[in-house]
């Protein structure tokens, strides 16, 4: 395929002169952007851009509170771009695929610079280049310009119609389905029929507003059946995909999670839900977590979920799980009988596997896992962090929404 470079100087693949410009905003440690890469772009580059009809523009978004290392993966691509679209191109699809290997890293710029080689770059000329203040600053215009457009998350996508000039918005990492329905009506010059509700990302039940409100039947859970804490009517929402027996997990529940709680739960911004997914490698965490689910039968998920933490080093010990469990919960003045029929039955234990089927579905990897809700649109962020980290991420993720909720009101 033919690959370039705007008049704007952002690349681009497929025919220069097509009628329909596909404009992806990337974060090339977005895990959504991962799924998009792998799942959906092949499709759209045979059908579509290998024929002609529509030339790919990618654009960066690297949302550095959310991923730290995301602009340095941006600025080396950029840097290997200034030796050549085409090699551009195979330093994005490498950062794509190697996404797990270099994402968490706390100093990728060795990694970036392998990759880059492996294109044939000059790599005294490209280590000036990511070195510079010039290239970091121009990683900050394009997140800017991603912001100025209207997005708060990747990927995010703009069809442009070429000899209209007409903009249609596309959010998340949407089915193959989705981008050919919308492109082949932006081919034909079409109003889209029900814009804004295509521009809403594909969310899972337990992820969309009416997953998430509260379940009238079964209180402290919500309608999709997760455990939640704090204001259920708050705009932001954060779902945590964790393991009882994991050791970051319980440092994040013992060291983070009570100033979040005070500072952004208690305070009704940030609703809080708990989802399960334990690992192969744990043996008792199924178990644990299911034990959780039986206490919030009983109106007491957070409570078991704190005392399992608490003293994740004794239950986890135990050659019999159940009986510390249940020890456990008679400590928190659970009926035993009821907790124990619980515990031997089935249904916790679905619940459990329900969640980890889900965090399958969406690519989760490590634990604990965060996504961000806010406005339709998730923002992921992996593993445990500082105290100081974490609140500074959620303070910059709810200033930015309510500035937008501010520009919005200020249109109308």
């Amino acid at each position: 395929m033919p690959a370039g470079f705007t008049a704007e100087g952002r690349p681009f693949r497929g025919n220069p002169k097509a009628g329909v410009t596909l404009v992806e905003y990337a974060d090339y440690v977005c895990p959504f952007c991962g799924r998009f890469f792998q799942q959906t772009l092949p499709s759209v580059l045979e059908k579509y851009v290998r024929s002609g009809q529509v030339k790919l523009v990618v654009d960066d978004f690297p949302l550095d509170s959310l991923h730290p290392t995301a602009p340095k993966g941006a600025a080396a691509a950029m840097c290997v771009g200034e030796q050549g679209a085409a090699r551009f191109w195979q330093m994005h699809d490498a950062l794509f695929k190697r996404q797990q290997e270099w994402g968490r890293l706390a100093d990728p710029m060795a990694f970036l610079a392998e990759a880059a080689g492996k294109t044939g770059v000059n790599m005294k000329l490209y280590k000036q280049c990511v070195d510079s203040e010039r290239i970091k600053a121009k990683v900050q215009q394009r997140v800017a310009a991603a912001q100025k457009a209207g997005f708060t998350g990747t990927p995010s996508f703009q069809f442009v119609h070429e000899a209209s000039g007409k903009v249609f918005p596309l959010v998340g990492a949407q089915p193959v389905t989705a981008f050919a329905a919308t492109i082949d009506a932006v081919l034909l010059g079409k109003e889209l029929p029900g814009a804004e509700a295509a521009a809403k990302p594909d969310l899972p039940l337990w992820a969309r507003n009416e997953g998430l409100n509260p379940d009238a039947k079964r209180a402290g859970y919500t309608v999709a059946g997760d455990a939640y804490k704090g204001n259920p009517k708050a705009k932001m929402v954060m779902v945590e995909f964790g393991d009882f027996e994991c050791p970051a997990c319980q440092r994040h529940a013992l060291e983070t999670q009570p100033t979040l709680d005070k500072k952004f739960v208690d305070s009704g911004e940030i609703m809080w839900v708990a989802k399960h997914f334990p690992l192969r490698t744990h043996l008792h965490a199924p178990v644990a977590a299911a034990a959780s689910e039986c206490a919030g039968d009983q109106g007491k998920f957070w409570a078991m979920h704190d005392t399992l933490f608490q003293r994740l080093e004794q239950w986890s010990a135990e050659s019999e799980q159940d009986s510390e469990l249940t020890r456990l919960a008679a400590n928190l003045g659970l009926d035993g009988a009821q907790f124990a029929t619980c515990l031997q039955g089935r249904p916790a234990l679905e619940r459990v596997l329900r969640d980890l089927y889900d965090g399958q579905a969406i690519g989760v990897r490590t634990i604990p896992t965060f996504i961000l809700f806010y406005g339709g649109v998730g923002h992921v962020l992996t593993g445990a962090r500082s105290t100081e980290e974490f609140v500074s991420t959620l303070q910059k993720q709810l200033e930015m929404a309510k500035s937008q909720e501010a520009e919005a009101l200020a249109k109308r």
